[in-house]
């Protein structure tokens, strides 16, 4: 069997496994009886879905290709699954050998780089594939992190919040953040099957971070456009933002992400920090 449609059966069959895990009994009105472990019973799924119990095993054995559309929504169904977890669903079971893509390296619009420049008073990045860091303004450095002396290869907000100390300290729902994270970065998985930074990333992640390696096998998928962040900065204390992305016309793959403040407190100690870069701003200007 080519890998390309193996590994894609795999991960179908690690996806359904997970999420029948998750559903209880008693949310599609079974008993609960006596189980030795939490989550349906093949059969109960087979029998939600309106398919055979052997056909239902194999497929979460990776020993089927994937099914028709209108199985994959009687999974969904039976599965309880959401919206992102239905499109995840859908995107591994459109997968194909000839699908594989050529990685090709990421340029931010120079209409885009100038809007950030203009942004002064608003935290703004661009994010790539698998929440690569494109670019970013000045408020986005005093808040975060100097992205230019971060390793390009390590420009990555999965890599920061894994692996770098002093971002995770600057995270206090860390647990949340970094979980939301990686449920993006599974969605980016159903897009973008085969490609090799993605497999590089994720190897990485998965042998630095034992969180990292646990969230990842959990299946969880997300596809975020807007939200709260909390960061902790050491100089102004703690900020809340409320986030929105919004995909770059001339590039779909890349997305400006803007922070506004999110109570009249954080808006205080944002303008603080927004001071700060307009000093050192001012000071590297010869």
């Amino acid at each position: 069997m080519n890998s390309t449609r193996k590994d894609a059966r795999q991960e179908l069959a690690s996806f359904l496994r997970a999420r029948r895990g998750e559903v209880s009994p008693s949310q599609v009105g079974l008993l609960v009886g006596t189980r030795k472990v939490p989550g349906l019973r093949r059969e109960e799924v087979a029998q939600r879905a309106g398919i055979s119990v052997d056909y239902y095993t194999r497929l979460e054995q990776g020993r089927l290709p994937a099914p028709s559309g209108g199985v994959l929504d009687s999974l969904a169904n039976a599965l309880l699954l959401d919206p992102d977890q239905r499109d995840y669903l859908r995107r591994l079971a459109d997968r194909a050998p000839a699908r594989r893509r050529q990685p090709r390296r990421q340029t931010v619009p120079e209409t885009v780089q100038a809007l950030l420049s203009d942004l002064e008073n608003t935290p703004a990045y661009v994010l790539g594939r698998f929440m690569d860091v494109l670019a970013w303004n000045d408020l986005a450095v005093e808040l975060f992190t100097d992205f230019a002396q971060v390793p390009e290869v390590q420009r990555n907000f999965l890599h920061l919040t894994f692996l770098d100390p002093e971002a995770r300290e600057r995270l206090p729902d860390w647990d949340q953040s970094a979980g939301e994270c990686v449920a993006y970065l599974r969605m980016d998985a159903g897009r973008y099957p085969n490609d090799p930074r993605l497999a590089a990333l994720v190897a990485e992640l998965s042998e630095r971070s034992s969180e990292f390696h646990h969230w990842w096998t959990t299946h969880r998928v997300a596809s975020g456009a807007f939200g709260v962040k909390h960061v902790r900065h050491p100089d102004v204390g703690d900020i809340r933002l409320s986030w929105q992305l919004l995909t770059i016309a001339q590039d779909p793959e890349q997305s400006l992400v803007v922070l506004i403040p999110a109570d009249q407190e954080s808006r205080r100690r944002l303008a603080a920090l927004r001071g700060a870069a307009s000093e050192h701003t001012t000071s590297d200007t010869p």
